[in-house]
């Protein structure tokens, strides 16, 4: 059952991430890659909320395989975030390289916390 969770959830996380990742670069007029980094922000905010909602006993494992591991498993990428700053440091931008990586570090890790202060605030 918890596979079947997790395909479903990735079934609609591969297509939102597409989606999400063309919606938000058409509106950038930039090499900087922002759909991505807006993906993977949105996916680590997500996770941080599940993460701490399962910790508090308050999100059970069936969400957590639906929407943690399924859907912002398949909206985040690594993979891309690589292939992308490698991208920009081949093309000779390496500040906008640079910056991908230690914005896309920063942001992560800062809207995780952020989802787990927001799962505190829900589930005190």
């Amino acid at each position: 059952m918890t596979a079947l969770l997790v395909i479903l959830g990735a079934a609609v996380g591969a297509p939102l991430r597409y989606l999400a990742d063309r919606a938000v670069q058409a509106h950038h007029d930039s090499v900087f890659p922002w759909g991505t980094f807006t993906v993977n922000v949105v996916g680590s905010f997500i996770l941080g909320v599940l993460i701490r909602g399962a910790a508090l006993h308050e999100v059970p494992g069936g969400v957590s395989a639906l929407l943690g591991t399924g859907l912002c498993g398949a909206l985040t990428t690594y993979s891309t975030f690589g292939y992308e700053t490698v991208r920009l440091l081949e093309d000779r931008v390496r500040a906008y390289a640079v910056l991908n990586v230690a914005a896309s570090i920063g942001a992560g890790l800062g809207a995780a916390f952020c989802g787990i202060a927001v799962a505190d605030a829900l589930w005190p």
